[in-house]
């Protein structure tokens, strides 16, 4: 409990002293923010932290490749994704530099299969039907979780779908299993046609990555704006811990899901969010997403994150 404070007193000190000298001109600084649907612009305001000496223009997207995307093309200055788009960033050189790592949930990211399934491990998936997303969370999961089963990409029928069409080909009985994440799981389940046959917690990290245009972290006016933001996120996520029922029903709203799918996935996430400096752990977690996507070909050989990390924000 005490590194955890540390970490977060942290955050809030290097904001505070990248910020006194800057509060006298942040009005004619406006940062650009990428984010999803009911995240930082349902979250921050929620929490008391959307009172910026700065502007703020939220702009939304539906992946983390999207923000990367549009932040090297010097759209964005802050943004957020999973260590998978890092990766292709790497490999791609983009513009991008994760400055700090949300931990986050990985329960709400896993294998289902029919109800009346008579698969019961991934094993059981050989010669199967199994979607998935390439270059997301799920295409990661999946991969390691068919080799610790002594499988190949190979040894299964996979079907790159987004999550729309996934949901749809699931539900229609023509897949055997579907690697998803986020709310379809919950939709899924109370359709009362799925189970869970293996959750992502133990192969995934939990490590979202908060990160910033190399542009922005130069500029003496959005530097310390990012600091700043940094930090209220970090305050308003260890705000939602203490006010679940208020940010349930907030972000349910936001995103038009049923409040009791939010509900469910709050209450069996496998650990709080909460931000924290990057570290050695975090940029050796990345490297092996890397690593691994490089194994199977989708990414150089030898592509290293390392770079495209900064620790001197925080």
């Amino acid at each position: 409990m005490t590194k955890i404070f540390g970490r977060r007193s942290a955050l809030a000190l290097g904001a505070a002293a990248l910020a006194a000298p800057y509060i006298a001109r942040a009005a004619s600084v406006t940062l650009r923010v990428g984010t999803f649907r009911g995240q930082d612009q349902t979250l921050l305001p929620l929490a008391g932290e959307s009172s910026t000496p700065y502007r703020l223009k939220y702009f939304e997207f539906t992946s983390g490749q999207l923000i990367i995307e549009a932040m090297n093309g010097g759209a964005l200055d802050f943004g957020g994704w999973s260590e998978i788009p890092q990766a292709f960033a790497a490999a791609s050189q983009a513009q991008v530099r994760a400055v700090a790592v949300l931990k986050g949930d990985v329960n709400n990211q896993v294998v289902l299969v029919p109800k009346t399934s008579p698969v019961t491990s991934i094993a059981g998936l050989k010669g199967k039907r199994v979607a998935y997303v390439r270059a997301t969370t799920s295409h990661y999961y999946l991969l390691r979780m068919l080799w610790q089963a002594g499988l190949d990409f190979s040894d299964i029928q996979a079907i790159n779908l987004d999550p729309t069409d996934g949901a749809a080909a699931f539900s229609a009985g023509d897949l055997d299993a579907w690697a998803i994440y986020g709310y379809s799981i919950q939709e899924a389940l109370a359709a009362g046609h799925a189970r869970v046959l293996r959750t992502a917690n133990g192969i995934l990290s939990g490590n979202y990555l908060l990160g910033a245009a190399p542009a922005a972290l130069r500029d003496p006016g959005l530097r310390p704006a990012v600091a700043d933001y940094v930090a209220r996120v970090s305050r308003a996520y260890t705000w939602s811990e203490t006010h679940k029922r208020e940010w349930e029903i907030a972000l349910a709203a936001a995103i038009q899901v049923n409040p009791e799918y939010v509900r469910a996935q709050l209450e069996h996430e496998s650990q709080p969010d909460r931000v924290v400096p990057v570290d050695n752990a975090a940029i050796a977690s990345a490297q092996a997403v890397a690593d691994t996507f490089a194994k199977v070909g989708l990414l150089p050989p030898g592509t290293d994150v390392r770079g495209y990390f900064d620790t001197s924000l925080i």
